[in-house]
């Protein structure tokens, strides 16, 4: 994978970027006394107030990025294509690039037709084993559809050493689909990891510190392996080239949107019909 020629992001407060990718709400779900609103903004040293004035202009601004998709040519054909039905619940599993409150999932979410639920699973640093963990939860949900884009957080690098095995990571993937189609009867579609751009994570002072990196030759592994999956795979890495933050691994706002789009364009106009899908056959349990 060559280095990209990124487009610059405009500077974000602290606030903002902590609360853009870091929804402990997501961690801490399980315990009995789950944390209110006030608590979380506390974690984010904001007040009640301010934290839901962050979330309000996160969600604005989704809706901005999915109208500016809505009026693009050809996007109300290849809206009217989608595989997603009313009654119906789209969940994703992914890392940081689809837990973003920016993120292509949460433009999306304001494209698919009313009465189509949407519930976000995705925490950011996920590896592929952490989400095979969290089957239970997943299938709990009880999804029609699950839009998976995993393995980026599997090949950093931490000294020059792969975290996680190619192999395990092929492992985890394929178990963690079959598993949840077995429980749940989903429909699956994967999504490719975004690229990176080799320079800025290189320069990036807190990758220095810690010993991490990431190969872009590593992230192409795993898309090809998903390519080669029988589930229909979207390619993202071409939408999301050259549009990254400067630590060179986030995607900027603009190449969520262009990650969106990328999704649009893949499963419509009728690209992807559920009875074309592999999966079990009859009525989900």
């Amino acid at each position: 994978m060559t280095s990209p020629t990124t487009a610059t992001a405009p500077a974000q407060d602290p606030a903002e970027r902590m609360l853009r990718f870091h929804q402990p709400e997501k961690v801490l779900r399980h315990l009995r006394n789950a944390p209110d609103e006030a608590t979380l903004a506390a974690l984010f040293g904001l007040d009640p107030v301010g934290y839901r004035t962050y979330l309000d202009r996160f969600e604005e601004r989704n809706r901005a990025a999915a109208a500016a998709l809505a009026a693009e040519p050809g996007t109300a054909a290849r809206l009217a294509g989608l595989p997603f039905r009313p009654g119906e619940h789209v969940v994703a599993v992914g890392e940081s690039t689809t837990a973003d409150r920016l993120s292509w999932f949460e433009i999306l979410r304001h494209l698919l037709p009313e009465g189509v639920r949407c519930t976000n699973l995705a925490v950011s640093g996920s590896t592929t084993a952490q989400a095979l963990a969290n089957v239970p939860l997943l299938a709990f949900q009880r999804p029609d559809w699950v839009m998976c884009m995993l393995g980026a957080n599997d090949v950093q690098r931490l000294d020059g050493v792969p975290l996680v095995a190619a192999a395990e990571t092929r492992r985890a993937l394929r178990a963690l689909r079959d598993l949840t189609v077995r429980r749940a009867g989903a429909r699956w579609i994967w999504l490719t990891p975004t690229g990176v751009d080799p320079r800025r994570v290189a320069q990036y002072v807190h990758f220095q510190r810690a010993g991490l990196g990431w190969a872009g030759a590593d992230l192409d592994a795993v898309a090809e392996l998903l390519l080669a999956e029988p589930e229909p795979t979207i390619d993202t890495r071409a939408a999301a080239h050259g549009h990254v933050e400067e630590d060179g691994v986030h995607l900027t706002p603009a190449g969520q949107q262009r990650v969106a789009a990328a999704v649009l364009e893949a499963l419509g106009p009728g690209l992807v019909r559920p009875e074309d899908l592999p999966g079990p056959a009859g009525p989900r349990p």
